[in-house]
């Protein structure tokens, strides 16, 4: 796996039902209204089938972290109320797939995110960056459950008065540059002496091989 290849596998368990988790994720154009931590502008370029096989979306996203992304997914693959599959093109480029369970008056829901970030920043630094990225990534998939369990409990509110009184979804957020410049120099600092040891550690060994007399190395 290149230092720019991630692979996420999330977990969610929310009240409700499938058919309704299904209609949440699979309208597109509806994620900056109920997850507007992390979809800050999206774009449904090609409606796709009556099930959204096919369709394609263009998205403007980000994490906490101070640094944006734009891309866009097709889906591939569509099984409502079961799942879908995508395929993401841009500063993300490769597959992700949801699937739906019911489980009682629950539904277990899994993401299977495997991508490239070919972002410069993300690809460029991608030694440094990695267990940052992976910490944002968590971090927005956090606040998707979170968003989700919101927006059922919206749909399952019978009155004007008991949606009222249902909260707001977490908003967008960030780290500040210089949050991010200390994350990034700590894990840097980490890895040059993680490396410093392992060169120090050969260095020792390749000492230790030649003061070893010939006969005993060759038996």
């Amino acid at each position: 796996m290149a230092a720019n290849d991630y692979h996420f596998i999330t977990t969610w368990r929310v009240p409700g039902t499938t058919r309704e988790v299904s209609e949440v994720l699979a309208d597109a154009a509806d994620l900056p209204r109920w997850w507007p931590s992390v979809y800050l502008k999206v774009r449904e370029l090609e409606p796709g089938d009556e099930n959204g096989l096919g369709k394609v979306v263009d998205l403007y996203t980000k994490g906490w972290l101070p640094y944006t992304l734009r891309w866009k997914f097709r889906v591939t693959e569509s099984n409502p109320p079961h799942g879908f599959a995508l395929v993401a093109d841009g500063d993300f480029v490769g597959r992700g797939i949801w699937t739906l369970t019911q489980d009682g008056d629950r539904v277990d829901v899994v993401y299977d995110w495997k991508i490239r970030a070919d972002k410069p920043l993300l690809r460029s630094f991608s030694f440094v960056m990695k267990p940052i990225f992976a910490a944002n990534h968590r971090w927005a998939m956090a606040r998707g459950e979170e968003s989700l369990k919101i927006e059922l409990a919206r749909r399952h509110t019978a009155t004007i008065a008991e949606r009222a009184r249902v909260p707001a979804p977490p908003g967008p957020t960030s780290a500040s540059p210089f949050a991010l410049l200390a994350g990034i120099s700590a894990v840097a600092l980490a890895a040059g002496t993680l490396l410093a040891r392992r060169r120090r550690g050969e260095r020792l060994d390749a000492m230790a091989e030649a003061k070893t007399p010939a006969a005993t190395r060759h038996g």
